[in-house]
C-alpha cells in the first residue's frame, strides 16, 4: 500500500513530460512554449534585480546613520522652551 502513493506520482510525473514533449505538435503550443520560457527568464532577472535592493537598503541605512551622526541632535530637542512674549505695554517705573 506504501508503494501505491509513489506509483501515483512516478505516473503523474510521467503524464506530464509526456504532454510537454506532445505540446510543440499542438496549434499554438509552440507559442505558448515561447511565452514560460521567456516568462522565466523575465523572473530570474527580476529575482536579481530585487536581490540588488537589499544592499542598496543596507547602504541607505548606514549613510542614514552616519548623517545622524554628523548632523547631531536636533536643535529643537535640546534648547529650552521660550516665554511667551507679553502683550502688555511695559510702564516705566516711578
Amino acid at each position: 500500500m506504501r508503494n501505491q502513493p509513489k506509483e501515483i506520482l512516478s505516473r503523474v510525473a510521467d503524464l506530464g513530460e509526456e504532454a510537454l514533449q506532445k505540446l510543440p505538435n499542438f496549434p499554438g503550443g509552440d507559442r505558448l512554449l515561447e511565452v514560460v520560457n521567456q516568462s522565466r527568464t523575465r523572473l530570474d532577472e527580476m529575482q536579481k534585480r530585487l536581490r540588488g535592493l537589499d544592499v542598496l537598503e543596507q547602504r541607505v541605512d548606514g549613510l542614514e546613520e552616519r548623517l545622524a551622526k554628523l548632523e547631531g541632535p536636533s536643535p529643537s530637542l535640546t534648547a529650552p522652551p521660550t516665554e511667551p512674549a507679553s502683550t502688555a505695554p511695559e510702564t516705566p517705573a516711578a
